[in-house]
């Protein structure tokens, strides 16, 4: 992950009513099919406008995707920003909330989109960027999560929060996947993530001044 390719976003991006339309085809389609089953005539057929409509807004199933793509993570970013700024919530209550997010994304589809786009980028370097920006934006607030543990109850030695922030990414990436995969009955993955708020919580019950 490069943090250099990170870039501030603090709305969703603005679209007219026909790029909305074209970008809700699109993902539909998606979620159907996955990006090998994407083509410009399927978002077509499903937005019920021609492919010339996609061309002129988007230049390409390429561009539309990735656009699908920035639509979707500004609006989660939004959310997520302003639930880990919040000073009223507890930390152990934003992991729970953050969990809680995951389930939202996931039925929303976004948590496909964007397993779907990361396989993309390993190929595709513009997908790549694309995807490395948003990582570094969630890097950095994973960290400031990280950072008000670290000033609430001292350093988790002997991980840096750096460190810290660093794992927590994955982490959910990693669960998002196995869910993705079916394979949540054999291994409970989302069970576990959510458990690990009471590891935050013990920490939480047992501070003293001298920790």
């Amino acid at each position: 992950m490069r943090m250099e390719d990170s870039q501030p976003q603090t709305s969703p991006p603005k679209f007219g009513a026909t790029k909305t339309t074209l970008l809700e085809a699109a993902k539909s389609v998606l979620l159907a099919e996955g990006y090998s089953g994407l083509s410009t005539r399927a978002i077509a057929a499903a937005a019920d406008t021609q492919m010339s409509q996609i061309r002129y807004h988007f230049g390409s199933k390429e561009g539309i995707v990735l656009a699908l793509y920035e639509y979707m993570t500004a609006q989660v970013m939004d959310r997520q920003a302003a639930m880990f700024s919040d000073s009223s919530i507890s930390i152990s209550q934003k992991w729970d909330i953050a969990c809680d997010y995951l389930d939202t994304d996931i039925a929303t589809g976004y948590v496909r989109v964007f397993q779907e786009l990361m396989a993309l980028g390993w190929s595709n370097d513009k997908v790549a960027i694309e995807i490395r920006k948003s990582l570094s934006q969630w890097f950095e607030l994973h960290l400031s999560l990280a950072k008000e543990f670290e000033e609430s109850f001292g350093s988790f030695s002997p991980f840096p929060m750096e460190d810290i922030a660093a794992l927590i990414g994955p982490a959910f990436v990693g669960v998002e996947a196995f869910i993705l995969l079916g394979w949540e009955d054999q291994m409970p993955v989302r069970q576990s993530l959510r458990r690990f708020g009471n590891v935050i919580r013990y920490f939480e019950d047992n501070h003293t001044e001298e920790i």
